[in-house]
């Protein structure tokens, strides 16, 4: 069974509620938004959103590789990769919200503890 996927209408539509902006420009600040960050890292530079998360552009060098069907060797190039860290603000509330779903109480580590 397949999860609802967030469009960019989906947010543009957020906004416009939330803010109140037009809808022609929620979905202009929206795509504002977006080209921004993919504009940071395509120059190489991290995105860094509070309570959020980063994105950041990783060099991964050159290896090799096998072809698990034929165990055949296959060189791997080097490639840029883009990563994702979430904060410590946006685990704590996606294992909290699964944790109400689920019945379960949450379990939240706090900075610093158990040192």
């Amino acid at each position: 069974m397949s999860q609802p996927t967030v469009t960019r209408a989906d947010l543009a539509e957020a906004v416009y509620q939330e803010v109140g902006l037009s809808r022609n420009d929620s979905a202009a600040l929206v795509e504002n938004v977006l080209n921004e960050v993919v504009s940071a890292l395509e120059r190489g530079e991290p995105v860094k959103l509070s309570s959020f998360g980063s994105f950041s552009v990783r060099q991964k060098g050159k290896r090799v590789g096998r072809n698990p069907k034929t165990g055949e060797e296959v060189p791997i190039l080097p490639r840029k990769v883009l990563v994702f860290r979430a904060s410590h603000v946006l685990k704590n509330k996606v294992n909290r919200a699964q944790a109400r779903q689920s019945g379960a109480r949450p379990v939240t580590v706090e900075p610093g503890a158990g040192q």
